[in-house]
């Protein structure tokens, strides 16, 4: 799949308030299509966000996230031209990733 994320952000007093956008299925594994076969589990289990290649944030996911899922956090510390990454791997070893610079 390699998914686009989707992210803006902006600097106020050192704290960089970043969102993100992760197009995905998440799917749980439970859900029933029209022909009564279950549809497959296919979602987002680890999101990595990073600053100028350090890691700030790790988060471990499950199959209760909503499809494209919105995901906001805070950088402290963070001046304009500050690199910030955030990338994700699926159950089925899929990968997204998006980059900002900050202004």
């Amino acid at each position: 799949m390699a998914g686009k994320v989707k992210i803006r952000g902006k600097i106020k007093n050192g704290v960089a308030e970043i969102k993100s956008l992760m197009p995905h299925p998440m799917e749980t594994g439970t859900r029933r299509a029209e022909d009564g076969s279950v549809v497959p589990a296919h979602y987002i289990q680890n999101v990595t966000c990073y600053k100028n290649d350090t890691v700030v944030m790790k988060a471990d996911w499950g199959a209760a996230v909503s499809k494209n899922p919105f995901f906001s956090f805070q950088v402290k510390n963070a001046n304009p031209g500050d690199v910030i990454r955030v990338e994700w791997t699926d159950n089925l070893n899929e990968t997204g990733s998006g980059e900002l610079v900050l202004k």
